[in-house]
């Protein structure tokens, strides 16, 4: 592949796997316009070594098992070795075996649970030491310390409230409550659940609920007339799409920790923001899951500039270390674990569907998805 790659003109495919239709697609159809946005821009700059970007693109319909069944079609019968995509855990752990045994590499642009390390997965959204940590440090210092968990069932919120609830027992506080409703939940499957936390009381509730289960959650929470002030939604998953979905005024006050919003300030946001509003539509919003999936199309363009190769040894050793001025800042893939030092911020949401960041690391945090160099101590971090 190496040595047609510098006498051919033939464009460079991969494969594309996000939802754009089922319940994951509030959140994956953004991370589709995300890559989309950022292969028009390669392509309009005059492609990777003179040669055009071309995806081969499936819809998984929001079912983890079309995730696998689709990778391997991509890298089988449309030779592809490279994919970008998937946003739930249990889609990740369906393509996973596929390009490890085929020695493909995944694009993966959505913060997870952390604790896991492939060869073939480039990992771009956040892992828990990125957002958990300053998230749980945040909601205790100013809400309090009992905490009451609801989450979608299946990987990601179990993982995630593992570490929530080993972050709690480390530094003074408790789980009153923890729940779970089918991913594919309806709004009536909240309402036991928004009447116990109205029995129990809790300083905070902590969602990882994801796709339109989200939106039921808030609405069920706001119909009960709850109030965001003294007993917010604090979530990993819940982005300016979701807050779109759900209503404005439904999503006040609610709190999300993430590398990303579009209220971040800097030149390279702002024009990210411009471009992606002129591209979909100007009520559309950009938000942490479209960011990802954004800048990993450019890095990935970066890296096969200098190699001019979709082998999947040569292009994964030049993505190590390599970085780029992102609109949440400056990001680099972390060498030593293929995943991305990325920013922590925590956002409010606000009446327009916006966040307003009350805070955000001085820098970019390295990742560290196994919490090696963390114990369990919510003070260690760099967030201001």
């Amino acid at each position: 592949m190496s040595n047609l790659a510098q006498t051919t003109s033939a464009p460079w495919r991969f494969g594309v796997l996000f939802s754009r239709t089922g319940f994951m697609s509030v959140i994956e159809e953004t991370q589709f316009q995300g890559t989309q946005l950022a292969i028009e821009e390669v392509n309009g700059a005059g492609g990777v070594c003179g040669r055009e970007l071309i995806p081969v693109a499936y819809d998984p319909g929001s079912d983890s098992a079309a995730y696998g069944h689709y990778a391997k079609r991509l890298m089988v019968e449309d030779q592809v070795s490279t994919i970008f995509g998937c946003y739930t855990s249990s889609s990740r752990k369906a393509v996973l075996p596929v390009v490890e045994r085929l020695n493909g590499l995944l694009w993966y642009p959505t913060l997870y649970e952390g604790f896991e390390a492939s060869p073939n997965v480039i990992y771009t959204g956040a892992s828990p030491n990125q957002n958990s940590l300053a998230l749980c440090r945040y909601l205790m210092d100013t809400f309090g310390t009992r905490f009451y968990l609801v989450g979608s069932d299946y990987i990601y919120p179990r993982e995630s409230n593992r570490v929530m609830r080993e972050l709690l027992k480390a530094n003074g506080g408790s789980m009153v409550g923890e729940r779970y409703v089918n991913v594919r939940a309806r709004w009536q499957d909240f309402l036991p659940i928004i009447q116990d936390i109205k029995r129990v009381r809790p300083d905070v509730i902590f969602s990882t609920v994801v796709g339109e289960g989200t939106v039921f959650l808030y609405q069920a929470y706001a119909n009960v007339g709850l109030d965001p002030k003294q007993m917010p939604i604090a979530s990993l998953t819940t982005t300016e799409a979701e807050i779109a979905a759900m209503g404005f005024d439904v999503g006040e006050g609610h709190i999300t920790a993430a590398s990303y919003f579009q209220g971040v300030e800097g030149s390279a946001n702002n024009a990210f923001v411009q471009r992606f509003k002129k591209r979909f539509g100007a009520d559309v919003s950009t938000n942490m899951c479209a960011e990802a999936s954004y800048f990993q199309l450019h890095l990935f363009a970066k890296a096969l500039e200098q190699v001019n190769t979709l082998d999947t040894e040569v292009l994964r050793s030049m993505v190590f270390g390599t970085s780029f001025d992102a609109p949440q800042g400056a990001v680099t893939v972390n060498p030593m674990s293929g995943h991305t030092d990325l920013w922590t911020r925590i956002g409010r949401a606000n009446r327009s569907g916006q966040f307003d960041v009350i805070s955000q690391s001085k820098e970019p945090v390295h990742a560290d998805p196994f919490l090696i160099g963390y114990g369990r101590a919510t003070q260690t971090g760099s967030v201001q």
